[in-house]
Formats: C-alpha cells, sequence, structure tokens
C-alpha cells in the first residue's frame, strides 16, 4: 500500500514571506546607522544585510515559482480584501535591498529603487481604486492596510541620497495624505469592532512605520529637524510604548508567519530614535536609540529562529 503523499506546499505559500526581507533589511539598516552615528560594529550591519539579500532572493524564487505554477492562487491572494495588502512588501523589499546596496553600487541600486517606486506607485493606485470603487467590510480593516501606504513613505529615504528631491516629495505626499485618514478607520475598526483575530494581532505594530519612517523621509527632505518632525518622532515612541504595554498577549500568540509584522516597525522605530539622538544628543534619545536597536535585534532574531524551525518541520506554509 502506498504511503499517502504530502499535500503541495508551493499554492500555501503567502507573499507574506516578503515581510521577513522588511524585517532583515531593517534591522542591518539599523545597524549601519548606528555603526554611521554612534560607532557600532560594520560587521553587524553586513552580516545582516547579507541575510536580508539571502531571504529576498529564496523569497523571489519561492514567490515566483507559485506565480508560474499556480497562477490563479495569486491572483486570489491579490483580490483578497486582506491579503492584498501585503503585495506591498515585495517593492518595499526592493527598495530597502537598493538601500542595502547603495554603498556598494550606486547604479545597481539605483535601478532598484526606481524598479521598487514604479510598482509602489502601481499598487497604491490600484488598491485605493479597488477601496474606492468596493464596498469594504468594516471587519476586513486592519493595521496592514497601512503598508501599501507605507510604501510610498519609504522611497525618500534613499531617493533623497540618489538625488531624486521631487520623486521623493511626491511619494512623501501621497503617504502622508493617506495616513492620517486610515489612521482614523483603523482605530474606529480595532476600538468599536470586535477584536482583531490572534493570527492579525502582530500587524498592530504597523502603527509605527508611518510616524518612524515619516521622521526618516521628512528629515532627509527638509535637512533639519523642525516641529512637524518631533511630532512624528515623539508619537513613534509613544505608540511603541503602548504596544510594548499589551507584551503578554503578544508573546502569548502561536507562532505564525504574520510574526514578521514585529520586526520591520521596531527596526524602523530603532532608526529612527537614533537619528533623532544626532539632533538631541543631551536628551533621551540617544539611550531610547540603544534601547530600541537591542529590541528590534531581539524580536528579529526570535522570529527568525522561529520561521526556520517552523521550516524545517514542514509547519510554515499550510493552508489557512
Amino acid at each position: 500500500m502506498n504511503a499517502p503523499q504530502a499535500a503541495p506546499v508551493l499554492p500555501h505559500v503567502p507573499v507574506t514571506i516578503f515581510a521577513s526581507v522588511m524585517g532583515l533589511a531593517g534591522l542591518g539598516l539599523a545597524w549601519r546607522k548606528a555603526n554611521a552615528l554612534l560607532g557600532f560594529p560594520a560587521m553587524v550591519s553586513d552580516g545582516v544585510l547579507i541575510l536580508a539579500a539571502l531571504a529576498f532572493l529564496a523569497s523571489a524564487a519561492t514567490y515566483g515559482l507559485k506565480a508560474l505554477r499556480h497562477f490563479h492562487a495569486v491572483v486570489g491572494e491579490f483580490n483578497h480584501p486582506i491579503r492584498s495588502a501585503f503585495f506591498s512588501t515585495i517593492p518595499i523589499s526592493m527598495m530597502l535591498m537598493a538601500a542595502a546596496l547603495h554603498p556598494h553600487g550606486p547604479a545597481a541600486s539605483f535601478w532598484l529603487w526606481a524598479a521598487g517606486a514604479l510598482l509602489q506607485l502601481a499598487l497604491t493606485i490600484r488598491l485605493i481604486v479597488r477601496w474606492m470603487v468596493h464596498k469594504q467590510d468594516i471587519t476586513h480593516v486592519n493595521p496592514a492596510w497601512f503598508i501599501p501606504i507605507v510604501g510610498n513613505i519609504i522611497v525618500p529615504t534613499l531617493g533623497v541620497p540618489l538625488g531624486q528631491i521631487e520623486i521623493s516629495w511626491f511619494f512623501l505626499s501621497i503617504g502622508m495624505v493617506f495616513w492620517l485618514p486610515l489612521m482614523t478607520i483603523v482605530l474606529y475598526r480595532v476600538i468599536f469592532h470586535d477584536a482583531l483575530p490572534p493570527r492579525l494581532l502582530p500587524t498592530l505594530f504597523i502603527l509605527l512605520p508611518p510616524l518612524a519612517v515619516g521622521y526618516l523621509a521628512y528629515v532627509g527632505l527638509v535637512g533639519s529637524v523642525d516641529p512637524f518632525a518631533q511630532v512624528l518622532v515623539n508619537g513613534a515612541l509613544f505608540v511603541t510604548l503602548v504596544l510594548l504595554a499589551k507584551t503578554r498577549r503578544f508573546v502569548s500568540l502561536p507562532f505564525a508567519l504574520s510574526w514578521w509584522a514585529f520586526t520591520f516597525p521596531l527596526d524602523a522605530v530603532a532608526m529612527a530614535a537614533i537619528q533623532h539622538g544626532r539632533h538631541a544628543p543631551d536628551g533621551m534619545w540617544p539611550t531610547v536609540g540603544v534601547a530600541t536597536l537591542a529590541l528590534a535585534s531581539l524580536v528579529v532574531g526570535i522570529v527568525t529562529v522561529r520561521t526556520l524551525a517552523a521550516i524545517a518541520k514542514g509547519a510554515l506554509f499550510v493552508p489557512e
């Protein structure tokens, strides 16, 4: 009698695998900033960014193979009211990897960044049109809806060093204009409706990047820290404290791929805090920068280990 065949894994590989690239690349870039501003060892950032590049190649190859063999499954994800937002993790990963590559290959970095920015713009337009044309169920709203918005705010973080100032203002404007109303909608959903399902609870951390990355992008464009920048970085710190107050709830969650939603937001806060520490060296911010970098490193390390263990057990890519 033949042994039962294992169910195929490829159709169940979600687009959210690119969140792992974001988490690793964001941590590597945070350590690079700590190296530049605080004198931390460069070998840490280099090592983490190499892991991020490997994760990017593995994710692109795996999801690309899924698109070739199970295109209907990819279309189903793209049309899903919740999962569709995670498609922006692809161009975000491209732009973060472009930032990682920039010191070593500026020309290649530019083209990777440009491709990511164009894809991000196309996805943002497509999703906003969908939200406007089709009635949305309030229970489908969750913080992951910020991902397409955050992707626009990430564009200027490398766009400014590349000299693309007007394009950077364009993308930052998109992100900020849509962040405010979307923040209101998400808070309404979280406060006045049923609690988010456990698998989506980690997405609450996606409330952080619009503020933290927004700070980095805005300061890069204006060249100084003004009152608006102060509001952004202090807002990011406050929301971080609110989320950390729920630590016991988060650590009790069963492991899932959605745990990667913890990682990039903490990376972004660490980068913003380290950057702000340079502008306010006599206050609390240098300490906040080191503390958030340590926390982000710990969380990324734990989630990476848990992900590799789940892959080894064949328990990561399963039907929901």
